[in-house]
């Protein structure tokens, strides 16, 4: 089971996750050793280039704005702030940078031509580039590609089927769309998910088939265990063990056998021993810094001295593909269109984000109360008059 398969069955992907973990283990790590350095892995910083504000209502996501939770939105960073943290990571042993913006759909205009020049600016840095924008057409795509993008993120977060009971506001069709635009051009695909969401384990290999069938695979794969925020609609789930992560982790290797599986959100909660197996399973990228676009991850220094202690090294960049050539925007062939595309909003609506979205308005209108309240009714200054 050696080459790489885009007909796999929900059935046959089961029967792998299902295995016993010994047999697992040693058929994933046998097929990883194939095809990558098992002493090899990438480093990755994602970095938050507009935070919060976003319109969806993805179930897991403290960024959505119709949801109460304690992230605090921030406008689009400028060039040279990215630049700064670009310089930061790769002094820390990245040797990529996923810039990730709440937005649905990227628009043409001022703020996309700034995410252009971010893209420029750290593929000038020697550095591989990654964005994570939403929704994007074939024209953006090619603007991207321009600009010197490495790789395109655009998750497919569940199975098909469980998609619906995460997010009503965009369709699983958009998500398949998108990667198809990204396709057209010279910009790989990085695509995953996340498990610990409520789903089956038939919706996790529902996921993998969705990824397994696209011809080609995604170069990249990265498998999150859900982080719970409080004021998301998925507050209360529990978190997954490391056995369904190290499961997944090397399902998804045997399955993908020439993808890098990137190891993401949830590793906070990950044992060193853990984080190990799932390494030992055919893990060959992490996201290393302090946050995650807006959830915890281990410190930078503590997955360098984990590195140290099991032997492996950091990819260096541009191992997998070349480095894409920067046409400055001058030069560009593709120019905005102006696109005003119809991406899906599907009638249907989820319980628990409804419930959600309303707790989030009765504490936004108890809030709004207790300001108008203080600006009728000012605390009195306090009396410095002299004791008698």
């Amino acid at each position: 089971m050696n080459e790489t398969r885009h007909n796999w069955t929900k059935e046959e992907i089961l029967a792998i996750y299902n295995k016993p973990m010994m047999e697992l283990l040693y058929e994933a790590a046998t097929i990883h050793r194939k095809h990558h350095d098992p002493n090899t892995v990438q480093v990755s910083t994602l970095l938050s280039i507009k935070t919060g504000g976003c319109p969806e209502d993805c179930g897991y996501c403290p960024q959505a704005a119709r949801y109460h939770t304690d992230v605090e939105g921030n406008d689009l960073m400028s060039v040279n702030q990215v630049k700064a943290q670009a310089l930061r990571a790769k002094a820390s042993g990245s040797s990529r940078v996923c810039m990730g913006a709440a937005w649905r759909n990227v628009k043409d205009g001022p703020e996309f031509d700034q995410v252009l020049e971010m893209v420029r600016t750290i593929n000038k840095l020697d550095m591989e580039v990654c964005c994570t924008l939403g929704m994007i057409t074939e024209n953006q795509a090619h603007r991207l590609a321009e600009a010197g993008l490495y790789a395109y993120n655009h998750n497919l977060d569940s199975s098909e089927e469980y998609y619906k009971e995460v997010i009503s506001t965009r369709g699983f069709e958009d998500r398949l769309e998108t990667i198809d635009n990204v396709r057209k051009t010279n910009v790989t695909v990085c695509s995953g998910g996340i498990i610990g969401m409520g789903e089956a384990i038939e919706d996790r290999a529902g996921m993998l088939v969705a990824l397994s069938t696209l011809n080609p695979q995604p170069e990249s794969v990265p498998i999150n265990a859900l982080v719970a925020v409080d004021g998301t609609p998925l507050e209360d789930q529990k978190p997954v063990s490391i056995w369904e992560m190290v499961r997944m982790v090397a399902t998804t290797r045997i399955v993908m056998p020439e993808t890098q599986v990137r190891l993401s959100a949830g590793r906070t909660t990950m044992s060193q021993e853990g984080q190990t197996m799932c390494f030992f399973a055919g893990a060959n990228s992490i996201f290393a810094g302090d946050k995650l676009l807006t959830t915890p991850n281990p410190d930078v220094n503590e997955d360098m001295k984990l590195f140290e202690l099991l032997g492996l090294n950091p990819q260096k960049p541009f191992i997998k593909k070349m480095q894409p050539k920067t046409v400055e925007a001058e030069d560009s062939k593709y120019t905005e269109l102006g696109e005003k595309p119809k991406w899906t909003r599907p009638k249907h609506k989820i319980d628990r984000n409804e419930e959600k979205k309303k707790e989030a308005r009765e504490i936004k209108k108890r809030e709004m109360q207790v300001k108008k309240w203080l600006k009728e009714d000012p605390k009195p200054e306090p009396d410095n008059q002299p004791v008698k």
